[in-house]
């Protein structure tokens, strides 16, 4: 009974984290789709266009559950608007440094044809995001825009929301190869959807009589907390001490107490 009460202390902690992850709509996290329009730019095969955005600091990073694009109506006839996520190359973690550009796709977003004009949302799927990282948000069509292009909108701020940037430079490319840089001019208008993944499972391992160890996984920034119930408040730092052997974080708890519940914090 005494070592049961402790496992299902842990396992309510970790029930309690997993449902962050099953709010498959995500949280808008920055947006500049309210504000008017300053500008704009033509969509086709031989015209790219990428966004630049900069995540938050959430230690486990995010799922990106969306992007929201504001378009105008379209002219002529264009055909296959494609919306990707690409890393950049350099140091993803700094910004206009030599040689800085969109570099390779991380998946496409799914969604339907902006040709109307309005806003419009598209989809991602087993796309993670890491903290405070530069992405590029990147449109582009199948057809050129001699036979018609769709319209990107644009306005001329950088916005900030949630640790998250839309940041006032972009790239422009005809191919998708070459890529030319424009700062401190246009931020084209679009929305983030995401969910910050939730600290990892807490394990617990027998250590001998009376005592028990509390593992981890070795990623991200996390503070071990404890309580003497599952409510929401009076969480407090643990006062066990915290070993880190490369694979896993862990801290030894003797004598194990039956009425404490832990949890990780960001």
């Amino acid at each position: 009974m005494y070592k049961q009460k402790i496992i299902l202390s842990v396992v309510s902690v970790i029930a309690l984290l997993l449902p962050q992850m099953a709010r498959t709509q995500g949280v808008l996290y920055v947006s500049n789709l309210a504000l008017t329009p300053t500008g704009s730019a033509a969509i086709g095969s031989n015209s790219w266009v990428a966004q630049t955005i900069v995540t938050g600091n959430s230690s486990g990073g995010y799922v990106l559950n969306s992007v929201q694009l504001l378009t105008d109506v379209a002219s002529g006839t264009p055909g296959g608007f494609v919306v990707s996520l690409y890393s950049k190359t350099g140091d993803p973690h700094s910004f206009r440094l030599p040689g800085d550009a969109p570099q390779s796709s991380l998946g496409s977003l799914g969604g339907s044809d902006p040709s109307a004009g309005g806003i419009f949302t598209y989809t991602a799927s087993g796309i993670m995001l890491s903290p405070s990282t530069f992405y590029f948000v990147v449109v582009t069509a199948a057809t050129p825009t001699n036979e018609g292009a769709y319209v990107w909108s644009a306005e001329a701020t950088l916005t900030q929301g949630n640790g998250f940037s839309i940041d006032d430079s972009f790239f422009s490319s005809t191919d998708g190869s070459s890529w030319t840089s424009h700062i401190r001019q246009n931020s084209f208008q679009l929305g983030i959807y995401a969910t910050a993944v939730p600290p990892p499972n807490l394990i617990i391992v027998p250590n001998g009589p009376g005592s028990m160890r509390i593992l981890w996984p070795n990623s991200g920034s996390y503070a071990l907390q404890q309580n003497t119930n599952l409510a929401s408040t009076n969480w407090v730092a643990s006062n066990y001490v915290i070993t880190n052997n490369v694979v896993t974080n862990f801290c030894t708890v003797a004598p194990a107490p039956g009425n404490s519940f832990f949890r990780l914090k960001q």
